[in-house]
């Protein structure tokens, strides 16, 4: 049997319409500034992968929290590590910003 996840999985459409149904969702990009200046998503926060650990008080672990990265890896990184600090609702975006562009705004531009 395979490990239980303490995180959920969204396709970046599945996590607008979250969002857009309850306000309450933090978004929080994990990518470099190098990536973020390429494209971002709208209403992030943003804290590096490399800063997560020391900037965590940022977040709100009484709201739920989606992890974005370029293509899903760091994200899930941080997805399992913000649910092992006892952040309660957490997603990881399956696909990053990379599927984003794809699924949610095709204007964004893809690297």
């Amino acid at each position: 049997m395979g490990a239980l996840s303490l995180y959920e999985h969204l396709s970046p459409a599945e996590f607008v319409e979250k969002r857009d149904a309850d306000e309450s969702w933090q978004l929080l990009d994990v990518r470099e500034p190098w990536e973020i200046e390429i494209v971002s998503a709208p209403d992030s926060i943003k804290i590096p992968l490399s800063e997560v650990a020391e900037r965590h008080a940022e977040l709100d672990p009484n709201r739920p929290i989606a992890v974005l990265c370029h293509a899903g890896g760091r994200s899930a990184r941080v997805a399992e590590y913000l649910a092992s600090l006892g952040f309660t609702q957490v997603a990881n975006i399956v696909g990053g910003i990379d599927a984003w562009s794809q699924e949610v705004d095709n204007s964004l531009p893809r690297y």
